[in-house]
């Protein structure tokens, strides 16, 4: 799929580009799909909200991950399965000497998870499972590593995985409860969000952040795709002051 690039340099890219400068290096980026009005979610799921030019973005940034950070709540919402499904793109990570798929990262204090969803059942799966519980996890066929820690924060995750997993590119995809830490707690890189052209309405008030932050987060706008009416938007996170 090619996007239509308005900013910067307007013109044609092919979605690798669009990507660029992620795989490889250390970065925190967040993935977000939100409606024209605001809303993180429609009945509770993204799906709604997403076009094929937001779902191909979606793989795109999976396919340069070391890890992909996720809330269980959006475990279990969205049920999530295998981080990387095309054979063809495993592929293509193994020839850039990266693993055949990122790891599936999330944090649980009491470990409640969504054994269910597919992604605990694929055996071919490596699930990091960050808690300070001290029950055990269900049995499942996904190869479960359970990190236990006093405090479980996103931050203190990204720690591990980066110095004791030598994970450089994390990648993570929400839900809002889980940015809101990651953002409050400066260790945001980068954020993606789509713009679905799309009106949800409703009383839910979920936006990509959940609850407040200390202070506003000043942004930087790096790119801006179009397609069919969608909007990708690219930011760098500016550092405090």
């Amino acid at each position: 799929m090619r996007f239509h690039r308005l900013h910067p340099q307007p013109g044609e890219v092919e979605g690798d580009e669009a990507v660029a400068e992620l795989a490889g290096r250390e970065v925190l980026a967040v993935n977000m799909v939100g409606s024209a009005d605001g809303r993180a979610a429609f009945e509770g799921r993204t799906a709604p909200l997403s076009d094929p030019a937001d779902r191909e973005l979606f793989h795109l940034l999976r396919a340069q991950a070391d890890a992909v950070l996720v809330g269980p709540g959006t475990l279990r919402a969205e049920r999530y399965g295998r981080m990387i499904k095309d054979e063809h793109r495993r592929a293509q990570r193994v020839e850039r000497g990266l693993a055949a798929e990122p790891l599936a990262v999330t944090l649980s204090r009491s470990l409640a998870l969504p054994y269910g969803i597919p992604l605990f059942q694929e055996p071919e799966a490596r699930v990091v499972v960050y808690t300070s519980s001290d029950t055990e996890p269900e049995p499942c066929d996904a190869q479960l590593e359970i990190v236990r820690m006093e405090e479980p924060s996103p931050s203190a995750a990204l720690r591990d995985l980066r110095e004791r997993l030598g994970a450089r590119s994390v990648l993570c995809e929400g839900g809002p409860t889980l940015n809101r830490p990651l953002f409050a707690e400066g260790v945001v890189d980068e954020l993606f969000l789509t713009i679905s052209p799309s009106l949800v309405g409703g009383r839910d008030p979920l936006t990509i952040l959940e609850g407040d932050l200390p202070d506003t987060i000043a942004l930087e706008l790096a790119q801006v795709l179009e397609h069919d009416s969608t909007l990708m938007l690219r930011y760098r996170v500016r550092p405090p002051g």
